[in-house]
């Protein structure tokens, strides 16, 4: 080494340098003061000269295991001279994120008997550092340590440690202590310590003794990091619920979150330092790993199922998602790969493709989010075209939108069982389909979407249909033998032209028969008009009829055909026919004699090309003879006489009515009653029904706003079947004997008057007649409210 002819204001008594991690000089700073004799020396100091010495090379390997190193004695000869001088070496490491070594400043001073190095110049360190004397009093404290710690060097200079940096291993298991009074270094430690406002900080420390030339111990240094982000961040991973790991450019393991211990069985102390394919063992590892070509390419690689191997031997379902792990320059350090256990969801899965039912889940915005195999039979689609779809466009139901089931059992946050609807297979087909809905929960109770079961119903119905078939003529139910044989002469009648007279009860089902005779007629494709004549004041009813001309009364502001007219070429019914007054009895004769009618205000003759059939619940026949109806008009329609028998005489028959009238209800009030109990039907068996069928048709209606369940129950039912009204049912006055038509009138309108607690509009939609009629009945029976 030679000395420098440079003059005395330029030598120097003091060097630093700043080496990267492959010990290369980034950076040289020499600093000037009193001159020394070996101050020349030390301006010309260069690394070789360093490496080729002992106690450097003692430096430099604690340097990279993150240990600082203060207070080594180095001898330097003086090749012109033959001189040796002395020197105090120093360095501090410069460690990364994960406490991997990144460079070092290393500080080479002039021997001065005494003086404590760590004084220099540590202003540049990013680290906290501090030193000690023998009785534990900070002699120095760096910037870094004021700015973590949030105390000033005036306030703690001269004051304990243990006062300032209060941790949670002062005392006996202090670090520093431990270092100074054992003379050895200790590095690498995680602890927290209270900053001047008492938060506690998580760091990193190590601590070193300091000696003199003599090797006396003078106190200790200790520097440390604030670990704060990276706690944070290994908080974090260890509480995701998926498997995390990293890998360097190697593809040895870097980092294994508890998650990944978890699902493996390996330790993060097992698996750290390991080549990933020793651990995972999986069915992609080598040339198809998705982790290693993420690297390769910087690209993501999402969702990939996979299967590898636990510690135990057991062989793992997973899905993983990989990615490059880059630095802030954007450079490749190696990848990181996070895994879901699938274990479970592959056992349900299995369990779920094994049902026969079709079953498939949705997310908050109706998407698909699975699709068993029993739903890809059912429904003709794969479940790859299923899943991502909402599931109105996969199923096409009669229920989708408002009245839709899963989206009621969502809403409500309850099951839905059995619900019978029809939907349409991939291929146009519909099918009917019974349902059950339930919302679906998280492990929290939060709701994440919901899940339906169904099941093809194509063979049951297709057998109900053939069972009930035989019952059922047009709309009409029955299976009493006396409806059965109206049932096979209707076809014949509908097939005349003949005038036909439909008599029975009000309720019995009059405007069916008289639908079915048109539906099955030559008329078919023609209009069905029907009438109710006793809903129609006297003085209205013959305009309704036949229509009127311009100016025929005051109010005749134009021509308006009549409902004669409207039947063209097609049907009429008369309603309650024995209702019409004399007059229009004998204009009523001319059309079914003559084909012809004459609207009101006009003089001519209008033909007609209408079949008329007509209805009533009185004795025409009595009424004759009282003078009250037209002899010949009687038997211009009573061509052809149908006889209705009431609903009391056919109780056969109520219990297909029942589920009839269960069904249409379902549809249209959106709700899923199976059925109704034995007890309720019994009751239901054992009343006499003056409103015939239309009251058996309200009776359902009342029970469907009050059952809850899935079945009817007695106490479902209106007050005269309430179950302590029981016993007294069936003792209704037509158990009493034979009545006439007119009694048994007056008593169904005395009962439905009671049932509708007197109220005229409910007692009128109940027996199917008009405001107008119901008070005209009840002036001509004397009916009062008791």
């Amino acid at each position: 080494m030679k000395r420098s002819n440079r003059s005395t204001d330029e030598q120097h008594k003091c060097l630093i340098l700043e080496l990267d991690h492959n010990w290369r000089i980034k950076e040289r700073i020499n600093l000037s003061n009193q001159l020394q004799n070996n101050s020349t020396l030390i301006a010309n100091i260069t690394l070789d000269d360093l490496l080729k010495n002992s106690p450097f090379k003692l430096l430099k390997k604690d340097l990279i295991q993150g240990i600082p190193v203060s207070n080594l004695k180095l001898d330097l000869k003086d090749s012109e001279s033959g001189c040796t001088y002395e020197f105090l070496l120093a360095g501090i490491p410069k460690l990364g994120p994960k406490g991997e070594f990144r460079g070092a400043v290393i500080i080479l001073k002039d021997l001065k008997p005494g003086n404590i190095p760590s004084e220099l110049l540590l202003d540049n360190v990013a680290d906290g550092v501090f030193s000690v004397d023998r009785n534990w009093r900070i002699t120095f404290f760096n910037p870094s340590a004021e700015r973590m710690t949030g105390w000033k060097k005036e306030e703690v200079l001269g004051r304990p440690c243990y006062e300032i940096l209060r941790s949670n291993i002062c005392g006996k298991n202090c670090i520093l202590f431990k270092s100074v009074k054992s003379g050895r270094r200790v590095s690498g430690k995680k602890i927290f310590m209270k900053n001047k406002e008492g938060i506690e900080i998580p760091v990193n420390i190590s601590a070193a003794p300091i000696f003199d030339c003599q090797g006396n111990v003078l106190g200790g240094v200790e520097t440390f990091r604030d670990i704060t982000q990276d706690l944070q961040r290994d908080l974090i991973l260890d509480n995701i619920t998926d498997g995390v790991f990293t890998i360097d450019r190697s593809g040895r393991i870097t980092s294994f979150n508890k998650a990944a211990e978890r699902i493996t069985g390996y330790s993060a102390k097992e698996a750290i330092g390991k080549k990933c394919h020793e651990i995972f063992q999986s069915s992609l590892c080598g040339v198809q790993c998705a982790l290693t070509q993420s690297i390769d390419t910087g690209r993501p690689n999402v969702r990939t199922p996979v299967f590898i191997q636990h510690k135990n031997g057991h062989i793992i379902p997973i899905r993983i998602a990989t990615s490059p792990l880059l630095d802030h320059n954007g450079n490749i350090l190696g990848g990181v790969e996070t895994f879901q256990d699938q274990s479970l969801k592959f056992q349900q899965d299995i369990i779920v493709d094994s049902i026969a039912d079709g079953v498939f889940t949705v997310d908050k915005d109706w998407r698909i989010t699975s699709f068993n195999r029993a739903a890809e039979k059912i429904t003709g689609h794969k479940a790859k075209e299923a899943i991502g779809k909402h599931c109105a466009e996969i199923f096409k139901s009669s229920i989708c939108g408002p009245d839709c089931i899963l989206a009621r059992s969502i809403g409500q946050r309850t099951p839905i069982l059995n619900k019978a609807i029809t939907i349409e297979r991939a291929d146009g087909a519909k099918i009917p389909v019974s349902i059950s809905a339930s919302p679906l929960l998280d492990a929290d109770g939060n709701l994440i979407g919901g899940v339906e079961t169904f099941r093809d119903i194509s063979a049951i119905t297709a057998l109900r249909k053939t069972i009930t078939q035989k019952y059922i003529f047009s709309d009409i139910i029955s299976k009493s033998p006396r409806m059965q044989k109206i049932f096979e002469i209707l076809p014949d009648i509908a097939q005349s032209e003949s005038n036909v007279l439909i008599l029975g009860e009000s309720g019995t089902g009059k405007e069916l028969i008289a639908r079915a005779i048109h539906n099955f007629s030559p008329r078919k494709k023609g209009p069905f008009v029907a009438v109710n004549c006793g809903a129609i004041p006297d003085t209205l009813l013959e305009s309704e009829l036949f229509g009127y001309k311009k100016g025929a009364f005051t109010d005749a502001k134009q021509d308006r055909p009549g409902r004669f007219a409207a039947a063209e070429k097609g049907t009429i019914f008369l309603d309650e026919i024995g209702d019409i007054s004399m007059t229009l009895q004998v204009k009523l004769l001319r059309v079914l004699q003559e084909k012809t009618f004459e609207p009101l205000g006009s003089s001519r003759s209008i033909k007609a090309d209408v079949r008329v059939l007509a209805a009533t619940n009185k004795d025409l026949a009595e009424l004759v003879k009282e003078g009250k109806f037209r002899e010949d008009l009687f038997y211009r329609l009573n061509v052809v006489k149908i006889v209705l028998p009431p609903l009391r005489e056919r109780l056969e028959d109520i219990p297909l009515l029942v589920d009839h009238f269960i069904k249409k209800l379902n549809l249209e009030k959106a709700k899923d009653i199976q059925g109704i109990s034995d007890a309720a039907l019994n009751l239901l068996m054992r009343y006499d029904y003056p409103g015939n069928i239309r009251e058996l048709e309200n009776i359902i209606e009342y029970a469907f706003i009050l059952c809850r369940g899935q079945f009817i129950e007695p106490e479902h039912l209106p007050e005269p079947f309430a179950p302590e009204n029981a016993k007294i049912i069936g003792r209704t006055p037509f158990s009493s004997g034979p009545k006439t038509l007119e009694e048994i009138e007056k008593e169904a309108i005395i009962a439905a008057l009671e049932r509708n607690n007197w109220k005229k509009m409910a007692t009128c939609k109940e027996l199917g007649i008009s405001k107008d009629t119901l008070r005209r009945k009840i002036k001509r029976y004397g009916l009062k409210r008791e």
